[in-house]
């Protein structure tokens, strides 16, 4: 039987006509009747595709139409049908979010690469850190921190000095961005069952916003509670020999 597959694209032009080309040569089914996703794009359009997608059966396996591509596979328009046939599997457990606002009221978003909490004024953020209900930084003075997955460890949290993940270490990295007291505190690993809690320091004053992978921002927040969700996997696919856990070693000694 041959594999089902759905094709969505960015809306830049060079994935637009991807789509088109890819759709007539190899056919498209909607999502909800593919074997596979094809995402056409950058790594913001396969977060986003993730996401969209994230109660479908399906895996996604992208092809690079964006700039980065560290999500995504080499684009090429032959043997397709060959290459998802022999792709290899990453099972990604996105990150829960829980932020309680000023006004009283909490909202929720999952990210697969990291959680950041940014200061939203002039003033540099005051943050008191707790892993699992016991309070680990009574102040951390910066401009913000973040919770970063392994498959996200490349992403902000690398430009923010933060350690490259390997896949499968079960750890997530606490990073902090532009630290001021403790003068040089680089962040944490944490297990990857760990619940990690920000309450806000002096909120009228320092005020601070939530970010669940760039998609869903929360202003004004109080605390944040970030953990694991074990109950949700998204299924990357990959070209052999270029998977996560490659990408990762090699991004280390570019």
């Amino acid at each position: 039987m041959s594999i089902r597959i759905a094709f969505t694209a960015s809306r830049g032009q060079t994935a637009q006509a991807a789509r088109k080309s890819l759709s007539q040569r190899y056919g498209s089914v909607p999502e909800a009747e593919a074997d596979v996703i094809v995402a056409l794009g950058g790594d913001g359009f396969m977060l986003a595709t993730l996401h969209r997608t994230q109660a479908l059966e399906a895996p996604v396996y992208g092809m690079n139409r964006g700039t980065v591509g560290f999500l995504m596979n080499e684009f090429n328009e032959d043997d397709l049908v060959q290459r998802l046939e022999g792709a290899e599997e990453e099972v990604i457990n996105p990150l829960h979010m829980r932020a309680t606002r000023a006004d009283g009221k909490i909202q929720q978003a999952l990210a697969i690469n990291e959680v950041s909490l940014l200061r939203a004024g002039p003033q540099a953020a005051k943050l008191r850190i707790s892993v699992d209900g016991r309070v680990r930084m009574d102040e951390l003075v910066c401009d913000g921190a973040l919770i970063s997955t392994p498959a996200g460890s490349t992403a902000y949290n690398y430009s923010a000095h933060g350690p490259i993940l390997p896949i499968g270490s079960d750890v997530l990295a606490l990073t902090a961005i532009a630290p001021f007291r403790p003068r040089r505190w680089r962040g944490a690993l944490l297990p990857k069952e760990a619940v990690i809690r920000f309450d806000v320091l002096e909120p009228e004053k320092r005020p601070i916003m939530a970010d669940a992978d760039s998609r869903r921002s929360v202003s004004s927040v109080l605390s944040v509670e970030v953990a694991s969700d074990p109950s949700m996997a998204h299924r990357i696919l990959f070209d052999p020999g270029h998977g996560l856990e490659e990408r990762l070693i090699r991004e280390q000694f570019v």
